[in-house]
């Protein structure tokens, strides 16, 4: 059987309710990640670590609103609300997430110009994580995808998973999306079954 991985994708405060860029329900996956991760033997979480004045801010762009879509350097770029601020409360990982069975934690969106959806690489494709490189060496050739938000950095991380030659799943049981813009959730969703990403609508 193949040797499989959980990825716990940026399970923080900022993306939870009340927190800078809230995720409906996004603190509803805590109780079930853990509850996932003794099923696992390894298992990576990732977590959004953005300097302050970051290009995907709409604060960095006068006259923009969160959730507008600029062209930045050249791809598109939703703007967000400032969130998870390197150092600052709402970017720390959920406190009630257990960490004890975390192999590594992979800090992503830390160059100030280019954001950072996927657990892999920059959204420029250009700056792996070393997230790949460390699967392999530990011979996973399978990933299963939980965490926040479903429709951007848990979509983005199944993506790059596949074609870096990893099978991939979603459980969205343990998921919440953003859902911005409209039908952004249906499309990703269509896109990732095409790709071939497993998307389980139930946990085992």
């Amino acid at each position: 059987m193949e040797k499989r991985a959980l990825i716990v994708v940026d399970v923080q405060y900022d993306f939870c309710p009340a927190g800078a860029l809230a995720v409906r329900g996004g603190d509803e996956v805590v109780s079930l990640i853990n509850a996932l991760t003794p099923r696992f033997p390894i298992v990576v979480a990732t977590q959004d670590w953005h300097p302050p004045g970051h290009a995907s801010f709409a604060s960095s762009h006068p006259g923009t609103k969160p959730l507008e879509v600029i062209e930045l350097d050249g791809i598109r770029q939703v703007l967000w609300p400032d969130h998870c601020v390197a150092g600052t409360p709402g970017a720390e990982i959920h406190a009630g997430l257990d960490l004890r069975p975390v192999r590594a934690i992979v800090r992503k969106g830390t160059d100030p110009r280019v954001d950072s959806y996927s657990a892999f690489r920059d959204n420029h494709r250009e700056h792996p994580t070393g997230l790949a490189g460390l699967l392999r060496e530990l011979a996973v050739a399978h990933v299963v995808i939980v965490g926040l938000a479903t429709d951007y950095c848990a979509a983005a991380s199944a993506r790059d998973a596949v074609e870096m030659g990893f099978a991939a799943e979603i459980w969205l049981p343990a998921t919440r999306a953003v859902g911005a813009p409209p039908g952004h959730l249906e499309r990703t969703l269509a896109e990732l079954r095409s790709l071939g990403v497993v998307l389980r609508d139930d946990l085992p």
